[in-house]
């Protein structure tokens, strides 16, 4: 049976694609870390839409978890026909002061996790000259982005990793697209542990919704671009990068958000004190 498979498809952007092609038609693949948020949502798209879901709930991070995830839609005679690598997760804050163990894993999901499962499902796809490849990237991934240093950078190799890899497997009629979101009407501010006026400074511009980034990424597919940014504001952000040396971007960004994270770490302080 064919299917399409979502990584990260228990809220946000991935749950936004599960609801879109499940309503277009297509079979899905759900995978997450909840098991209750997929089982839900796996029973509701079939009865809405009648078709078929199965879900693997599984951590991306751990050891082998992308062979296990492989071997899993293989022993149930899934192809997968569509692949979107949406699973990933940010953080912010002084590259010094932040976990390393936290930056070393976001490397592993947002980078290891998507290239082991392109790898893999992309090897099938050219076996049967159809396929396409959605690998979530960020507007951060245009340019360096002081306070946002491991993130930006794991987003600007998705980028050219799959700008790479679309032009390699376009004579096997195998679409990949880079899809580059701005700031979005998820939790990722919230899983990033940020306050609330350093997410003030990304939020100036406003926020789209998941619905509308996957309507971008879809238009995308259709035209079988490489890579594609959501929202105009956005495009023109994220198209600064031609214009303006990275030096300056670097300067001007850590001018907003320097005061912030300085303002947040003195409330820290202060609150811990008072506990103390």
């Amino acid at each position: 049976m064919r299917a399409t498979l979502i990584t990260g498809a228990s809220g946000g952007i991935g749950e936004a694609f599960a609801r879109r092609l499940a309503a277009e038609g297509h079979n899905l693949v759900l995978v997450a870390r909840s098991e209750d948020k997929l089982h839900r949502l796996c029973d509701e798209l079939m009865l809405q839409h009648k078709i078929t879901a199965h879900y693997v709930a599984i951590d991306l991070i751990d050891y082998e978890a992308d062979r296990r995830l492989y071997e899993e839609t293989e022993t149930h005679n899934l192809e997968i026909e569509w692949l979107i690598n949406n699973a990933g997760f940010g953080s912010m804050g002084d590259f010094a002061r932040l976990e390393l163990e936290n930056e070393l894993e976001m490397i592993s999901l947002n980078v290891m996790a998507l290239v082991a499962l392109t790898h893999r499902y992309v090897q099938k796809m050219r076996e049967r000259k159809s396929g396409v490849i959605i690998n979530v990237a960020s507007t951060a991934g245009f340019q360096p982005v002081p306070f946002m240093a491991t993130y930006a950078a794991t987003k600007a190799f998705v980028r050219s990793f799959s700008e790479a890899v679309a032009e390699e497997n376009r004579p096997f009629n195998i679409t990949v697209t880079a899809l580059c979101p701005g700031p979005t009407e998820t939790n990722f501010f919230d899983a990033a542990n940020i306050g609330t006026n350093v997410k003030d400074a990304f939020l100036k511009k406003g926020m789209q919704t998941p619905e509308a980034v996957v309507e971008a990424a879809l238009g995308a597919i259709a035209r079988g671009k490489p890579s594609v940014v959501s929202g105009w504001t956005n495009w023109l952000t994220a198209r600064l990068g031609n214009f303006v040396p990275n030096s300056l971007i670097t300067r001007a960004v850590s001018g907003v958000l320097r005061p912030r994270f300085e303002e947040r770490k003195q409330i820290e302080g202060a609150k811990d004190t008072k506990e103390n």
